[in-house]
């Protein structure tokens, strides 16, 4: 029985695996449909504007189950939702579709993956974690990686380099701003739900959305292709594969293999876009992504891995 057991759980533990192998792969895409959908004429305000609207309008399929505990959040949860969502989700997609516009798919990935280090800062500030010797240790390598990256033959110190933190600095504050709201108390599938539909809620009262979505329909088909991908393979797909994931696997050893997410954008980037660095900016590349890597080991989170949710999964 116990060798059953044993089996069953290991069987388990390689399918939660390959799940979160797959979502980080789905996430690095997501710098890829972008670039095709800039080609197509879509601004970086515009993509932001195709990937959070159209994933809201496939996420409506949860509206029925979440219901319940929807309509059970206070207003305070509200307005912690609210700019959880409007920071973490809106803030950081914007930053990061423009960075990648600027600095390539490549390199924006790696500026999006300083978020654990700004997660460290915003979490000793709002809420009143610790930060330890190691932790500080590492937010120094990962901004060294970052000086790194701005020495390459063609890169200079430009918008996209500080967009791509900005989209860190976003990303890191979904969490933190997730764990201030919620107080562990609710799940992540509440969290993302509310989290996508307030940022649609607020994109659907502008006119440039409705703009956007008119420029799609006089495009080809493959642009409306590129747009579900950025929505469907880019958001709701990983996220549905990281939850199921974390049902099968600790959230730590969970964070490590995110790891894909910059590696497959990175690739993507090189082998489909012809986006290459030069040494001294892939050596910058490499210490960021160690020290997110290391992070995941030692502190048990990532860009991926908000520090609220570790709470919640079932090790």
């Amino acid at each position: 029985m116990a060798h059953t057991d044993s089996a069953t759980s290991a069987r388990q533990s390689w399918i939660g695996t390959i799940q979160i192998i797959t979502a980080a792969v789905c996430w690095g895409t997501l710098g890829i449909f972008s670039t095709y959908l800039n080609q197509n004429g879509f601004s970086g305000w515009q993509t932001t504007i195709l990937r959070i609207v159209t994933a809201a309008l496939i996420i409506l399929v949860m509206l029925p189950k979440l219901w319940p505990q929807l309509i059970k959040l206070r207003p305070k949860q509200w307005l912690g939702l609210a700019l959880q969502s409007l920071i973490g989700v809106l803030g950081m997609s914007v930053c990061y579709f423009f960075a990648v516009i600027y600095v390539g798919a490549g390199p924006a990935v790696a500026l999006l993956y300083t978020a654990p280090v700004f997660s460290l800062l915003f979490s000793a500030f709002l809420l009143n974690e610790s930060i330890t010797r190691q932790s500080a240790l590492l937010a120094l390598m990962a901004v060294f990686g970052v000086g790194l990256t701005m020495l390459g033959e063609q890169a200079q110190v430009n918008w996209g380099i500080a967009l791509g933190l900005l989209s860190g600095i976003c990303y890191s504050l979904y969490g933190v701003l997730g764990k201030r709201a919620m107080h562990d108390a609710h799940p992540a599938p509440l969290v993302f739900f509310t989290s996508i539909i307030i940022s649609a809620g607020i994109l659907l009262l502008l006119p440039e959305t409705y703009k956007t979505y008119g420029q799609l329909l006089t495009l080809p088909l493959s642009t409306w292709g590129y747009t579900l991908g950025l929505s469907l393979i880019g958001t709701v797909v990983p996220f549905a594969l990281y939850m199921k994931a974390l049902e099968k696997l600790p959230a730590t050893r969970a964070s490590v293999f995110t790891i894909f997410e910059p590696l497959t954008a990175i690739a993507l980037a090189t082998l489909l876009l012809h986006q290459s660095l030069s040494w001294i900016q892939y050596v910058g590349v490499i210490l960021i992504l160690l020290a997110a890597l290391f992070n995941a080991v030692l502190n048990g989170t990532t860009t991926r891995v908000p520090r609220w949710l570790k709470r919640r999964q079932r090790i």
